[in-house]
C-alpha cells in the first residue's frame, strides 16, 4: 500500500509583488489611459476611457494590438484611415505611446496614501517587496526615481519587456521570485488592480490580492472618487469587489493601505498548511 505524501510550507510569507499604477502609485490608473487616448486621437480615431481601461495590465504592445482588434475602434481607424489597423500600425502606434506614456507618468507618479508607510511595515516582518509592470524600462524609469523620492523602492523590479511573455502568463512573477530570493511560491503573494495581473499571480502559483478603490476597475483620482455621494461609492465599489473577485482574486482590498491584514489571513492559513 503506497500513501501519498502532499509537502506544505507553514512559516510566514516572504515576498510581496505590487504591481505599480493603480496599486502603489498613480491613484486611479490615471496614466495608461491618459496616454491610449491622446495617442489614438493623434490618429484621428476617438477612444473613449472605458475603451482605453479594457485590456489594462497587459504588456503595452498587446495593449494597442488588442484595442486595434476591438470591432468599434477598428471601424473607426477603417473610416479615418481607409483600412482596419495592420501589424504594421500596432508597431508604429507603439513607438508614438513611449513619449506619451513617460510624459503621463510622470503626471501621475504620486505614491498610493499611505503606500510608504505599508512598505516599511512589510519589511519589518522580514518581508521581501517586488514590482513588476506593463510598462516597459524606458517608460518606467522616471517612475522609479519619482517613487524612490517619496520613499519607496523595490528590492526587485520587473518589466513585461524583459521576459518572454507578459500578463496574465507568469513569467514576470517568476523572475521577480528569483531576484527576491524567495524559497517556494506558496509564501509569495501578488497585489494588482486588474484581472491581468491577478491571473498572472495564479498562473505562478502565488496567493493574490486585488486592489479595487485606487486601481482600474474605478478609474477615479482620489478626490474623484471622494467627491461621489456614498450610495454611488458603494454601488461602484461592489462591483470593483465583483470584478476582481470574478477573476479569482484570493482577496480584494480598497487600497494598498489594506495589504496586512490580508497577510495575516494569509498567514493563518499557512500556519495550517494550504496553499494557494
Amino acid at each position: 500500500m503506497y500513501f501519498h505524501y502532499q509537502r506544505s510550507y507553514r512559516g510566514p510569507v516572504q515576498a510581496v509583488i505590487l504591481d505599480w499604477a493603480g496599486t502603489t502609485v498613480d491613484f486611479g490608473s490615471l496614466a495608461p489611459t491618459m496616454a491610449f487616448v491622446q495617442l489614438f486621437a493623434e490618429q484621428g480615431v476617438a477612444l473613449d476611457v472605458a475603451e482605453a481601461r479594457g485590456p489594462m495590465g497587459l504588456e503595452k504592445r498587446e495593449h494597442i494590438r488588442q484595442l486595434c482588434q476591438l470591432p468599434t475602434i477598428a471601424d473607426r481607424w477603417r473610416e479615418r484611415h481607409g483600412a482596419e489597423p495592420a501589424q504594421s500600425d500596432v508597431d508604429r502606434l507603439y513607438e508614438a505611446l513611449l513619449p506619451l506614456q513617460m510624459a503621463a507618468i510622470r503626471d501621475c507618479a504620486q505614491l498610493i496614501p499611505g503606500c510608504r508607510e505599508m512598505v516599511t511595515a512589510l519589511r519589518a516582518r522580514g518581508i521581501r517587496i517586488g514590482a513588476n509592470t506593463g510598462y516597459s524600462r524606458a517608460m518606467l524609469e522616471p517612475l522609479l526615481q519619482a517613487a524612490a523620492e517619496q520613499g519607496y523602492a523595490p528590492d526587485s523590479t520587473v518589466c513585461a519587456t524583459e521576459v518572454p511573455r507578459g500578463r496574465p502568463y507568469p513569467d514576470m512573477s517568476f523572475k521577480n521570485l528569483l531576484e527576491l530570493g524567495a524559497d517556494t511560491v506558496h509564501a509569495c503573494v501578488k497585489v494588482d488592480d486588474t484581472v491581468p495581473g491577478i491571473e498572472e499571480g495564479l498562473n505562478a502559483g502565488l496567493w493574490t490580492v486585488g486592489v479595487a478603490i485606487s486601481g482600474n476597475e474605478i478609474g477615479l483620482p482620489l478626490a474623484g472618487w471622494e467627491a461621489l455621494p456614498v450610495p454611488e461609492q458603494r454601488r461602484r465599489r461592489e462591483r470593483a469587489y465583483r470584478r476582481l473577485l470574478t477573476g479569482g482574486a484570493h482577496y480584494v482590498i480598497d487600497s494598498i493601505v489594506d495589504l496586512p491584514r490580508c497577510l495575516d489571513a494569509i498567514e493563518a492559513r499557512l500556519a495550517r498548511g494550504e496553499r494557494p
